[in-house]
């Protein structure tokens, strides 16, 4: 097990309706193999309508959406400003590398919520739907050309609870080896 004292829950969003953006609250409740109590994305089988249109009955890996606050600073760079919630993450964070944990990590938000990472978010054309251009300033290049996605990763919803901004982030690594992060 990884404490970081500083690894913390910056923000919580959610959304009852299939937008792009969530909007803030004062705290979420992740309900066990469902994900945000209240969201569009919350349930057991996939609720993203591109993945719902070729088979509604796949699990949802994807109840989650966690972001790292710092991705904010990136784009800003390029003249976007950015807030938690505008990408369609449920939980923003800080302090903690998200896209550097292994497949199978383990995230205890706040005192009893746990989420384990399932993979990487695939940053689509409604990101530059939202602000034109956007989608090239979360995404990069490798040094072999792949492509980098660094708008957020996915998890599902293990022990539910309540999550709030300030709550602190516990994080527990899966055995070795290791998987890295694909997207879901």
């Amino acid at each position: 097990m990884t404490t970081s004292r500083s690894a913390r829950v910056e923000a919580v969003n959610r959304s009852p309706g299939h937008g792009f953006s969530k909007a803030p609250a004062d705290q979420i409740r992740l309900l066990a193999g469902q994900g945000v109590e209240g969201d569009a994305h919350a349930g057991e089988t996939v609720r993203h309508r591109s993945r719902v249109a070729v088979d509604p009955t796949q699990p949802n890996l994807r109840q989650v959406h966690l972001i790292h606050a710092e991705l904010f600073d990136e784009p800003a760079v390029r003249g976007f400003d950015l807030r938690p919630g505008d990408l369609g993450e449920n939980v923003t964070t800080r302090g903690i590398d998200l896209l550097a944990l292994p497949r199978g990590t383990l995230l205890r938000l706040g005192d009893e919520a746990v989420v384990e990472v399932t993979g990487l978010r695939n940053p689509c054309a409604q990101i530059d739907a939202f602000r034109s251009g956007l989608l090239a300033a979360v995404l990069d290049r490798g040094p072999n050309g792949e492509v980098i996605r660094k708008a957020g990763i996915m998890g599902v919803v293990l022990t539910g609870g309540d999550v709030r901004p300030g709550d602190g982030i516990t994080v527990t690594l899966p055995p070795l080896p290791h998987e890295r992060l694909e997207r879901v």
